[in-house]
């Protein structure tokens, strides 16, 4: 699968696309990182890709002709390729595991970065999708394009060591029946007992149905308790 992500700031990804489990997929090739820097289709001796906005207002606003020429450079490279273009915005969708399971279907994502004040509006039109990580506002679209990049790369096939790991975790529609879209059950390992806190017998039993049951129950409890908002999704 492959990501390209379109910022003025590619330097901000190094760092992190070179540890831990992205960094072993794009080993493996397992996923392909392209950074684009939207400056390279800027205009003039400073490479321009923003303006005042039209009717006044503070800050500078993202120009529909540079993005417009950057997509179409982008996509000319991949036709016939299943993709889908995503921008960043606090106005989007807001951002969970449903829409990331639904994104790894594509060949490629292209994930827009914001800055400034914000995008002319008829950047709109030139994306399928626009995401959000939730109702709060950061300086650009870098941090969410590596949530989004993070989240749809460890369901790729292979970049977590075992299918299970990325089934059985909070928020997952690929639960066994009754656990879908519920948090995580708790998760215990060794020492058995710390500080008086011990691991529940439950667990130590050997018994894989009555373990099964426990998780099922106890994802419930911990929905109701901590996310009871996800329970009325789910109807």
């Amino acid at each position: 699968m492959r990501f390209i992500i379109l910022t003025l700031f590619p330097e901000a990804f190094q760092s992190y696309f070179n540890i831990s489990l992205i960094k072993r997929a794009l080993a493996k090739k397992l996923i392909k990182i392209e950074l684009k820097n939207l400056r390279d289709w800027g205009e003039g001796a400073h490479n321009s890709v923003d303006d005042r906005p039209y009717g006044g207002g503070v800050g500078m606003v993202f120009r529909v002709d540079i993005m417009a020429k950057a997509l179409k450079t982008i996509k000319s490279k991949f036709k016939n390729q299943n993709s889908k273009i995503i921008l960043l915005t606090p106005q989007g969708k807001p951002f969970n595991q449903k829409i990331a399971q639904r994104l790894i279907q594509y060949k490629t994502l292209i994930l827009i970065c914001g800055r400034y004040e914000g995008f002319d509006e008829r950047i709109r039109d030139l994306v399928d999708e626009e995401i959000s990580l939730g109702d709060f506002v950061l300086t650009g679209g870098e941090i969410p394009a590596m949530a989004v990049l993070d989240t749809v790369a460890r369901l790729v096939p292979g970049v977590v060591g075992k299918f299970e790991s990325t089934v059985n975790e909070s928020f997952s529609e690929n639960l066994p029946t009754g656990q879908a879209g519920l948090l995580e059950y708790p998760q215990y390992t060794r020492p058995e007992n710390f500080r008086g806190k011990k691991v529940p017998k439950i667990l130590l039993s050997g018994n894989h149905g009555k373990v099964s049951e426990w998780r099922k129950t106890e994802a419930l409890t911990r929905t109701k308790k901590r996310r009871p908002d996800l329970l009325k999704n789910r109807g």
